[in-house]
């Protein structure tokens, strides 16, 4: 099979092409059980027809996240159809359209999985990072964590939901929004166009304003429905309740405190911040940013509950994500693109 293949990490500033199109034995799945919560699965082999391309990528070819093992092959919004199962696979049939987000296992047994948390499991694996992802024809899962994909969106809509949709859901449940409220979205990519339409559908009273440094970006979000788009570092015209940061950088969390409200919630979206602009982590004045108990959570990840709720909320809303294509060989081109902050909407690999 052909194949997306990340051999060393690098910075994209120093070298604009790293990944290695490259021939691999396509993949087999493995029949040994795997202890998951709702029983023991196998794997299942997954045509791969698209990918989406997440800023997590960038964090992993740079370093910022656990090292991936070496070589790997990147991708963890992976849109494809069952090539082939194991002997007890009992989930899914051969020609069936799932779906693979970035959860690619857990152990089933800790206590955060026992309690629908397997997005803090200790033994949590990635997919394209501690296992190969959909940067190529074909990938295996266990069943248990692989999803099918709702009717109406095509291969290319659906695989945006998978990541940037789903760690997006849980972002906005995670800031406790109750309708009639302010929420504020810092960084306005894949992930925050999609938490604006899921606030004008699930909240139509609440009010959206964005912090995001492109005017580009600004205009797009008045498009959707915001009614106040201002640069990352502008001063919101009203206090905002809570607001969800999906920026790769520290300096927006810090001009984002200044904006909540008393008793506010930042909810970062962020698997890692750029070390480069680590210095704003030092520029916190309690009394400006902290004090009047405003909160700051993160957000680890993504359980199996939140694809599976989100899939669901996604067919109901309709929702269609922007999207910007390119063929499994351009994966550089939109990774440099992701880099540099040309960003409308999603970027998707179509894998043929």
């Amino acid at each position: 099979m052909k194949a997306m293949v990340l051999n060393k990490l690098c910075s994209l500033e120093d070298n604009q092409t790293p990944l290695e199109l490259i021939e691999l034995p396509d993949p087999v799945p493995e029949g040994e059980e795997i202890l998951v919560k709702v029983s023991a699965c196998e794997e299942i082999l997954v045509k791969v027809s698209a990918c989406g391309v997440c800023h997590t990528e960038l964090d992993e070819i740079e370093g910022r996240t656990p090292p991936p093992h070496l070589p790997v092959v990147l991708g963890h919004q992976v849109v494809g159809r069952v090539e082939a199962t194991g002997n007890r696979t009992n989930a899914f049939r051969i020609g069936d359209r799932v779906g693979i987000g970035w959860i690619y296992s857990a152990c089933g047994t800790c206590k955060f999985c026992l309690a629908g948390n397997e997005n803090l499991c200790q033994a949590f694996k990635a997919t394209g990072r501690d296992a190969n992802g959909g940067y190529a024809q074909y990938m295996t899962v266990p069943e248990g964590f692989a999803y099918r994909i709702p009717d109406g969106f095509s291969d290319v809509e659906a695989a945006p939901l998978l990541c940037a949709g789903a760690v997006g859901y849980r972002s906005l449940r995670l800031t406790g929004l109750k309708d009639g409220q302010n929420i504020g979205l810092t960084g306005f990519g894949a992930s925050g166009h999609l938490v604006l339409k899921m606030v004008r559908h699930r909240y139509p009273n609440a009010n959206v304003f964005v912090f995001a440094r492109s005017a580009r970006q600004r205009a797009f979000a008045r498009e959707l429905g915001a009614i106040w788009a201002g640069d990352t570092v502008e001063v919101s015209p009203e206090k905002l309740d809570c607001i969800i940061d999906t920026t790769p950088v520290w300096r927006p969390i810090v001009e984002a405190l200044k904006n909540l409200a008393p008793g506010g919630r930042l909810v970062i979206n962020a698997i890692r911040k750029e070390e480069m602009d680590k210095n704003y982590l030092l520029q916190i004045d309690y009394p400006i940013h902290l004090w009047l108990e405003k909160e700051i959570k993160s957000v680890a990840n993504v359980s199996r509950k939140d694809l599976s709720d989100f899939l669901a909320l996604a067919a109901e809303m309709c929702i269609k994500p922007e999207i910007q294509e390119f063929a499994l060989e351009e994966a550089n081109q939109a990774l440099v693109e992701l880099k540099t902050r040309r960003i409308r909407g999603a970027k998707v690999l179509r894998i043929d």
